[in-house]
């Protein structure tokens, strides 16, 4: 079975120290968020998850849902974990109070989330993807839209959907062929299909909001005539409760290779009511809100599974007895030592270790510059954030999912042939994993987004919202009396950045192949530098703490260990990416196609 308990000390690191969480009291709404108040959440989070939706990950795995007559049927205790789910305000933590929302920032909901996809990312799509759908309907829809479904999704009462890919098209959305033809009262009616709606069918909640891109008649070609429509399961009455059905049916639940908790759904869309959100043809852009917000989840789901899978392996490794320490025997009482004494076997967890305290870290960063983007009254300071939050989204999505399925696999080497039998829970953790890389925009589109617009934006006007604070630590800190040779190491994997990011910019304004084929590699290195960059300022922490004799010396060794572990054998990979990416297109461009 999977190992979790939720690792509140280093979340409290992350919140309060890393990114100082008293700063947060500066932003309209958010003076009474004190730490105290924020730790008495993420312990209440630590007890719902850890308590109610462990139990039901791995049966939720087991059984998935199942398609009747129309009707998605979750696993067996889902419905009952996620009333206890809503009717404790999970559902609110950081919507709108003025649609019954609690308010609280995303420095502290992004927190909550990873602890929620640590214990069962696949109950977590349910009301994750509902969150997204509340903040496209908050930033574009009308006023009575908001009114009448924004306060049952917050509540949990209602849910929602993004409705984009159809059977010929996925990333390529210009080529969708649902339409929606205008009607007299001003509503629309929409004909097509979906295929890969998470949440697209369920029985949790009483109703299914879904947003839904589709072509009005006479609409531009390509993604510049796309418009996004509300279309709810079934249409609001007077009152605001569920009327008839809407012409939303569910064809097909996929059969999927994890997260089988989650329905994922064809729907098909005959003649059903909907309303236009937002501008008639800037429906891409529209819902963009949705998907950006999907994006930075999905990164947490990549962290939250691999802190599962980092626990559940050093459980196994300090239970597990395998052949004696090099160094002579440990455990003399015992027929072998446990294998967490071999030195791979603690290679593997520290790399582990270092991916999810780096990506905590570094999710917090955006996490707290999303809360000044959102709240900021200062427009420079909202413009800085906003910048460096756009510029970071496909980094954090691509880095933590890799990382993610490394980890998972990494975790399952742990356990070894324990680790290849289901009964342990660690392949379910690769299997859940490996959608990551996938779902919201593949790594590599996210790769092609940061190459092709994120860095030419303002002439560089994102990058320096990211390598100005960089370098200004550096600056600082290379001549720290304990941490100035790791500070000047980190120093060198920034300058490969650099250099990366030059090559890159001059190959790519005559040869946007060149800038192609080494858009993964790039995106890898540059966040490996931003892991580098967190592992640093902990470091730099942690080196304080100690010398202040800190009560919890052990927390703070322990940070500083892993730091130097992730400086001395993870941030290297920089100069065989720099290298890899100074290679050029010729061989990949080179190969005939027929070839293949």
């Amino acid at each position: 079975m999977q190992i979790y308990k939720a690792p509140l000390r280093d979340m409290r690191f992350v919140l309060h120290e890393l990114h100082d969480s008293t700063r947060l009291n500066t932003l309209p709404g958010l003076a009474d968020v004190t730490p105290e108040l924020m730790d008495s959440i993420l312990e209440e989070a630590a007890k719902l998850t850890e308590e109610v939706l462990l139990p039901v990950n791995a049966s939720g795995d087991e059984l998935g849902c199942v398609l009747e007559n129309g009707i998605v049927r979750t696993p067996k205790g889902f419905k009952e974990a996620y009333e206890t789910f809503r009717a404790g305000g999970w559902t609110a933590t950081a919507a709108d109070p003025h649609y019954g929302g609690q308010g609280l920032p995303e420095s502290l909901n992004k927190l909550v989330e990873e602890m929620i996809c640590s214990t069962n990312v696949a109950f977590g799509m349910y009301p994750g993807l509902t969150r997204g759908a509340c903040q496209a309907i908050a930033h574009h829809a009308s006023a009575e839209l908001k009114d009448t479904y924004l306060p049952k999704m917050v509540n949990g009462t209602w849910s929602g959907t993004m409705c984009l890919t159809e059977p010929h098209c996925g990333t390529d959305l210009g080529m969708l062929r649902t339409r929606a033809v205008p009607q007299p009262d001003g509503s629309y009616r929409l004909d097509g299909t979906k295929i890969f709606i998470s949440a697209g069918e369920h029985d949790l909640t009483e109703n299914i909001i879904h947003l839904v891109l589709a072509r009005l008649p006479g609409a531009p070609r390509g993604s510049r005539g796309i418009s996004l429509f509300l279309v709810p399961k079934f249409i609001p009455t007077a009152d605001g409760l569920p009327g008839r059905r809407n012409g939303v049916i569910c064809t097909a639940l996929e059969h999927k290779m994890g997260i089988n908790g989650s329905a994922t759904c064809q729907l098909t869309f005959e003649d059903a009511v909907g309303w236009l959100v937002g501008t008639a043809n800037k429906g891409l852009a529209t819902m963009f809100t949705m998907m950006n917000s999907a994006r930075l989840a999905v990164a947490i789901q990549g962290l939250g599974v691999a802190e599962t899978s980092y626990q559940s392996a050093v459980a196994y490794a300090r239970d597990r007895i395998q052949g004696r320490s090099l160094s002579g025997a440990k455990a003399i009482d015992k027929q072998a030592d446990p294998i967490i004494v071999h030195p791979d076997v603690r290679r593997m967890l520290l790399t582990i270790r270092a991916y999810t305290e780096g990506c905590r870290a570094l999710g917090g960063w955006v996490a707290r510059e999303l809360d000044e983007s959102e709240r900021s009254t200062d427009p420079a300071a909202r413009q800085r954030a906003e910048d460096f939050t756009a510029l970071m989204t496909p980094i954090v999505k691509s880095l933590f999912t890799d990382l993610s399925f490394e980890a998972t696999n990494i975790g399952l080497q742990v356990y070894g042939g324990h680790g290849y039998i289901t009964a342990n829970g660690m392949e379910q953790l690769v299997r859940d994993a490996r959608i990551f890389m996938i779902y919201e925009g593949t790594n590599g589109v996210q790769a092609l987004d940061l190459i092709g617009r994120k860095l030419p934006q303002g002439t560089g006007r994102m990058l320096r919202t990211f390598f100005h604070p960089v370098n200004d630590f550096i600056e600082a800190h290379s001549n720290h009396p304990q941490l100035g040779e790791m500070i000047r190491g980190f120093g060198k994997a920034f300058g490969a950045l650099q250099l990366a990011t030059g090559h890159i910019a001059s190959k790519g304004v005559t040869d946007p192949e060149e800038a192609g084929a080494a858009a993964s590699e790039y995106l890898r290195l540059f966040g490996l530098v931003a892991l580098g960059f967190m592992w640093a300022r902990a470091a730099v922490i942690a080196v304080d703490k100690l010398a202040s004799q800190h009560p919890d010396h052990a927390f703070y060794k322990a940070k500083l260990t892993t730091a130097r572990f992730f400086m001395e054998r993870v941030l290297p990979q920089v100069g065989g990416l720099l290298v890899a990416i100074r290679a050029g297109k010729g061989a990949m461009m080179e190969m005939e196609e027929s070839a293949f």
